[in-house]
C-alpha cells in the first residue's frame, strides 16, 4: 500500500522541523503560509492536513473553509495544531470542518496517535463508499451508483453536443449452468464476462452488473451502430470463450444484447434508453438468443 502523505501548515520552520522528524513514517509535504498550502492540495495527493491557525495573510481558519467548500478537497481530515487554548478558538475549529485539535506545546506521542486515527478513520470511510458503489464479486459499479454516475455522463453529453449510448445484455441459460454445474461455476461464468467486457472497455466507458446476470454498459461519445460494434464484439467473444474446469471439462456460454441510442432531448432519457434496451434485449432472447438486438 502507497504510504500516506501529510501536509504540514506552519509559518514557522522551526515547527515545521519537529513535525517532519516526528512524522519519518509517512510522506510529508510542508507550507509555510495558507496560499501555497491550498496550491499544494489541490496538485497533490493529500490524505491529512496538520494546520497552524495563526499566519500572517490567510490564518489556518480561511484555509480550512476554502478546503471544505471545494468538492475536490473537502474530505480531507485537518487536525489543527495551535497555541491557542480557548474554547471559542476551538469550537470555530470544529464547526468549519476540523477533524481534531491539538494544542502547543503538543504531546508526541498523542500527536502521532491522533494522526494514526485520523487516517484509519480515512481508509475506513473509502472503504465504505466502495462497498456502497460496487458490486462485491464483480467489483463493478452496482445498479445503485450507476443510477447516479449516469446522470453526470448525460450532461457532459448534452453539454459537449455528443452522442451517447447503452448496452444491455445477459448470460443466455444461466439457470441451466448453475443446474448443471453449481453456483461456484456459475459466478466463474460471470467473472469470465466480466473479464471479456473489461477487454472491450474504453477509459470513459461505465460497465455495471444491473442485476444477477445482467449487465449495462454506459458508452459515451459513442453513436448507435459504434455500440452495436462493440456489443457484437462482446458477443462474439462470448461464444468463443470456454471456461476450463479443474476436472478438465469445458463450460461454454453465450449472451444476448441490446443496444439503445440515448435521446438526450427526452424527459428522461436514461429511463427511455433503459427500457428501450431492456426491449431488445427481450427481443434477442425470444429471436434466439446469441445476438445483438
Amino acid at each position: 500500500m502507497a504510504n500516506k502523505t501529510i501536509l504540514l501548515v506552519d509559518d514557522t520552520v522551526t515547527n515545521l522541523d519537529i513535525l517532519i522528524e516526528l512524522l519519518d513514517r509517512y510522506d510529508v509535504v510542508d507550507a509555510t503560509n495558507g496560499k501555497d498550502a491550498i496550491e499544494i492540495v489541490n496538485n497533490e495527493k493529500i490524505d491529512l492536513i496538520l494546520l497552524d491557525i495563526m499566519m500572517p495573510d490567510m490564518d489556518g481558519y480561511e484555509v480550512c473553509e476554502r478546503l471544505k467548500a471545494n468538492n475536490v478537497t473537502k474530505d480531507i481530515p485537518i487536525i489543527f495544531i495551535t497555541a491557542k487554548t480557548d474554547e471559542e478558538s476551538i469550537e470555530k475549529a470544529y464547526d468549519i470542518g476540523g477533524a481534531d485539535y491539538v494544542t502547543k506545546p503538543f504531546k508526541p506521542k498523542e500527536l502521532l496517535s491522533r494522526v494514526k486515527k485520523e487516517l484509519q478513520i480515512q481508509d475506513m470511510m473509502k472503504e465504505l463508499k466502495l462497498l456502497a458503489s460496487t458490486d462485491p464479486m464483480t467489483k463493478l459499479y452496482n445498479r445503485r451508483y450507476f443510477t447516479k454516475i449516469s446522470q453526470h455522463y448525460l450532461s457532459l453529453a448534452k453539454r459537449n453536443k455528443e452522442e451517447i449510448a447503452l448496452i444491455m445484455l445477459d448470460i443466455d441459460n444461466f439457470k441451466k449452468i448453475n443446474d448443471t454445474y453449481g453456483h461456484q461455476v456459475g459466478d466463474e461464468v460471470i467473472i469470465s464476462l466480466v473479464d471479456i467486457l473489461i477487454d472491450h472497455k474504453r477509459k470513459s466507458d461505465i460497465i455495471c452488473r444491473y442485476g444477477g446476470e445482467e449487465f449495462v454498459i454506459l458508452l459515451p461519445n459513442t453513436s448507435f451502430e459504434g455500440a452495436r460494434t462493440v456489443a457484437e464484439n462482446i458477443r462474439f467473444d462470448s461464444e468463443n470463450f470456454i471456461l476450463e474446469l479443474p476436472e478438465g471439462e469445458g463450460v461454454r456460454f453465450t449472451v444476448s444484447l441490446g443496444v439503445s441510442a440515448i435521446d438526450l432531448d427526452k424527459d428522461d432519457p436514461m429511463g427511455v434508453a433503459l427500457k428501450n434496451a431492456d426491449d431488445a434485449l427481450y427481443k434477442a432472447k425470444e429471436s434466439g438468443k446469441n445476438r445483438v438486438m
